[in-house]
């Protein structure tokens, strides 16, 4: 029987098939998932800002691209699953208002796709596909069995990737 794993804003959860993956309120946030295809261990990581460097409070790592995606990969290590196969999907980083001036900081959504890319790169794992950007909501759903990443959006229809 299989089970659908609720990740929570600034949460990270690891899972197994049958079991699925689910996050909902994707705006700025990123959901990132990894995927080790050889022991299909996934996770499914809902980060909310970039970096835990100009952070004063860095208590929950999942909260940031940087520390969230470094504390998943070992999770996912510690439930067994190797380093050399992870492969990530990812979706979310839409900038949802609109400010006048348009200032760079505000953009977080675009911030975040950058910090989150660059951080997988930086742990080696290949990014497969992307959903990111626009000005809109997202919901995922990930299947560590099949691999796929279901993207539900409100008004813009819903995707695998």
């Amino acid at each position: 029987m299989s089970k659908i794993i609720q990740v929570g804003m600034a949460d990270l959860k690891v899972a197994r098939p049958p079991d699925k993956l689910v996050t909902a309120g994707l705006g700025s946030c990123i959901g990132i998932c990894i995927l080790d295809k050889s022991t299909q261990i996934a996770s499914l990581t809902h980060i909310m800002l970039p970096s835990s460097l100009q952070a004063k409070n860095t208590d929950n790592k999942a909260k940031f691209a940087d520390t969230g995606i470094a504390m998943v990969i070992d999770e996912m290590r510690k439930t067994g699953a190797n380093l050399n196969g992870m492969v990530a999907k990812i979706a979310g980083g839409a900038q949802m208002f609109k400010f006048s001036g348009e200032n760079d900081i505000l953009k977080i959504g675009e911030r975040n796709a950058v910090a989150v890319m660059e951080n997988l790169e930086k742990h080696k794992i290949r990014l497969l596909a992307k959903d990111v950007g626009g000005n809109y909501g997202r919901t995922i759903t990930f299947d560590p069995q099949t691999g796929q990443l279901l993207v539900r959006t409100i008004g813009h229809g819903e995707q695998v990737i």
